[in-house]
């Protein structure tokens, strides 16, 4: 059992590290047609296109970008465009990738056939020296080298929210002279088409088809295009370095680097990439990953890949080789505190005590039975069973339907420990409200009939809709609880947020109203004694009924240490308060307890004055 994690209620119940990431949106994520986003921060027109105001580079969102010669739009974009719509439709056919046994080297294949189609287009067109296509999932920009490099030394391409910047000699191979046609990837054209409701155009270009452009032996080509949905499908599971206990995410798009015609030329200097995250996350660990083709399909790796700068909403990286790239992010578990490990252990053990002797008591003196003790009792069981569960169970993780059992088991055992805390607040606040007129009989008629139905009733509809939605992401690789991910951990924070809000108020509005009628008293000794008691437990409650967890959001900065301490010890001896509050200091408790211990006494008397008669006398020890 891991010591951070044992909390009651608890530092990971309450951690906002997975639950605030939000993703991020670029400036221009609304870019006109015909135009893409550059750097995030500005758009500009396709290749073939001038802006209205012939600015390159523009933000205004009522921004137009006009065709050049609409007339004469060229073969090879519209190919592009082509091979961009067929490739966004398998990508988007799920039927066809389930089909498959093996949906990494079914992957892997079509990147490695798009990079080899999108190169041959380009080669076609040399006199085209950029060509920009856009679509919904799927962005492709290519430059065309028919120099010596003497334009510029360094390219840099965008496709979406990223870019990569490459040396010229690089793409040109350092060989401008003898180059080869497009050489085939080595992939069966049918691996690329497989599953679409219409078959290839005609004079779509596929590996090993040397197209027919006569510039084409004086030109090199470089291709960057970038996948937005893809990452939905080669995700983090298929880290190689995967570390069951840390979740890993797939944190921007998939891209992919490839030049020709030589394709496997090693590169003089590292190519650099800049990605855009798809959530912002600050405190974890990055990786920069290239996808690597294995005999089993594929899998991530970090091999040649570097990391060279990173923010919270981008990251750089760098490869000394190219392939297909993306960012990856770890969440790593807590570090593990002895002490706070000791604390919990000793804490929720006292706690389980303490709430069996105030249930017991609940059930047992008839002196204090009433609405009021019957809530006391329900939220007494609530927390005995979750904390018990807690105790012995959080971090079963051997066997995944059994830690999702024991986390939907705890979400709903501790949510229902809020509701009864909501019922008990709602019910000293109108005990509070009646006290001037001594009349609870209404007060008792709505808690009866409020009670088991929103009791149980609420967190059993909440936990029901949330198993039903998302059923995986109960229970994570290193504990029985709910998963950080698409932010389902608010099915447990929002309920219990908004139950201590409320108590809150329900504190303040039970302290102004008790100000007021003390204030209007003469000298009403019992009704003053009321008074006085009903304050005491409203302050009391104010740490009972879940406020103090308010100290787990503090839990940053240079004072999360000290919080954290004082967030477990006052909530792992909740139900020490509990026993204290609404047994130990109540008289009528004190009374029956008291009558116990002299009946027990006397019962004791009488065994021993029965045993050794009146006259008898001890016999003496020889």
């Amino acid at each position: 059992m891991r010591g951070s994690s044992l909390l009651p209620g608890l530092c990971f119940l309450l951690s906002l590290s997975g639950v605030v990431a939000q993703e991020t949106k670029g400036t221009c994520t609304r870019c006109p047609q015909n135009a893409f986003c550059v750097n995030a921060t500005h758009c500009t027109c396709n290749h073939g296109y001038n802006s209205e105001s012939r600015e390159k580079y523009f933000t205004y969102r009522f921004e137009t970008c006009e065709e050049i010669t609409p007339s004469k739009t060229t073969n090879s974009t519209k190919e592009m465009q082509r091979i961009i719509e067929t490739i966004e439709s398998l990508l988007t056919n799920k039927t066809v990738l389930e089909e498959k046994r093996n949906i990494t080297s079914t992957v892997t294949d079509i990147l490695q056939t798009v990079e080899s189609d999108v190169l041959n287009t380009a080669l076609k067109a040399p006199d085209q020296e950029i060509q920009k296509v856009q679509k919904s999932t799927v962005a492709v920009e290519t430059r065309v080298v028919t120099d010596n490099c003497s334009k510029e030394v360094t390219f840099s391409l965008n496709a979406q929210v990223n870019s990569m910047e490459i040396h010229c000699k690089d793409v040109i191979q350092g060989n401008i002279q003898a180059r080869q046609a497009p050489l085939s990837m080595g992939f069966p054209r049918h691996v690329y088409w497989s599953g679409l409701s219409s078959p290839p155009p005609e004079d779509l270009p596929g590996p090993g088809i040397e197209p027919a452009s006569p510039a084409l032996a004086g030109a090199s080509a470089v291709a960057f295009i970038s996948y937005s949905s893809l990452g939905n499908i080669i995700n983090a599971t298929f880290f190689e370095e995967m570390n069951e206990k840390d979740q890993v995410y797939l944190n921007s798009q998939v891209v992919s680097a490839a030049i020709g015609p030589k394709n496997n030329t090693p590169l003089s200097q590292p190519v650099i990439l800049n990605f855009q995250h798809m959530k912002v996350k600050s405190g974890v660990e990055i990786f920069c990953v290239y996808w690597k083709g294995t005999k089993e399909g594929g899998r991530w790796s970090k091999d040649g890949c570097a990391l060279k700068q990173v923010n919270e909403t981008h990251t750089i990286c760098s490869s000394t080789h190219l392939s297909s790239f993306a960012v990856l992010m770890a969440l790593h578990g807590q570090e593990e505190d002895p002490t706070l490990t000791v604390i919990t252990y000793v804490g929720l053990s006292l706690s389980l005590l303490c709430l069996l002797l105030a249930a017991l008591t609940f059930l047992l003196c008839k002196a204090i039975q009433n609405t009021s003790t019957s809530l006391h009792l329900q939220l007494s069981l609530c927390l005995f069973l979750a904390h018990l569960l807690f105790l012995t169970a959080i971090d079963r993780t051997e066997n995944k339907v059994l830690c999702a059992v024991i986390a939907g088991a705890l979400h709903y055992l501790y949510l229902a420990s809020f509701t009864w805390m909501l019922l008990e607040g709602l019910h000293l606040f109108l005990t509070a409200r009646n006290l001037a007129v001594v009349n609870y009989s209404s007060v008792n008629r709505l808690m009866k009939w409020l009670m088991f139905p929103v009791g149980y009733g609420v967190p059993a509809v909440i936990v029901a809709i949330s198993a039903a939605s998302r059923p995986h992401l109960y229970g994570t690789p290193d504990r029985c609880w709910l998963h950080l991910d698409q932010k389902f951990i608010w099915a447990f924070l929002g309920p219990v947020c908004a139950i201590i809000c409320v108590n809150f108020v329900f504190f303040l509005m039970v302290f102004w109203i008790l100000k007021r009628k003390l204030s209007s008293l003469n000298s009403e000794v019992s009704t003053i004694r009321n008074i006085k008691m009903l304050t005491f437990k409203a302050t009391a409650q104010l740490f009972i009924l879940g406020c103090t967890w308010f100290l787990g959001l503090l839990q940053v900065g240079p004072a999360a240490r000290v919080m954290a301490y004082l967030f477990t010890i006052i909530n792992s001896l909740q139900g020490v308060f509990i026993f204290l509050v609404y047994c130990l200091l109540s008289q009528q408790v004190q009374k029956w307890f008291g009558e116990i211990i002299k009946s027990k006494s006397e019962s004791e008397a009488y065994t021993l004055s029965s045993r050794f008669g009146p006259d008898s006398k001890p016999s003496e020890v020889k």
